[in-house]
């Protein structure tokens, strides 16, 4: 089992920024993929970006592409998500998760098989 937990997470004015990390406990995820995913109220839960296992790959939905940025340290068993120029529609909660499959560029929540229990992002404009 792999227990995921994000943090920093917090209020920002728009055009600001703010770094999540997600730590992982249990087992190493130096061999999975790590997606963060968000979820506004009254909406779905949708994809942000990925970084496959061994950092050599990141994908990001359009709407933060140049804007935020996936990182990891599977030394430290953490994968962060900077986040610059936040903007009002930015305001969710963030989740990070954890795929088996550790290559690829896989968009489903049916796809990650670990998930942490989110870190509240508000973007005040």
């Amino acid at each position: 089992q792999v227990q995921l937990v994000e943090s920093g997470g917090g209020l920002v004015q728009a055009g600001g920024s703010l770094r999540l990390s997600c730590t992982a406990s249990g087992r190493t995820i130096s061999n999975y993929a790590m997606g963060w995913f968000r979820q506004a109220p009254g909406k779905e839960r949708e994809f942000v970006g990925r970084v496959t296992w061994n950092g050599g790959n990141t994908y990001y939905t359009d709407s933060v592409k140049g804007r935020f940025t996936i990182s990891r340290d599977n030394a430290k068993n953490t994968v962060y998500l900077q986040m610059n120029s936040l903007k009002p529609e930015d305001t969710a909660v963030y989740y990070c998760a954890a795929d088996l499959a550790g290559g690829g560029f896989r968009t489903s929540i049916l796809s990650y098989d670990y998930w942490g229990q989110g870190a509240q992002v508000t973007v005040s404009s």
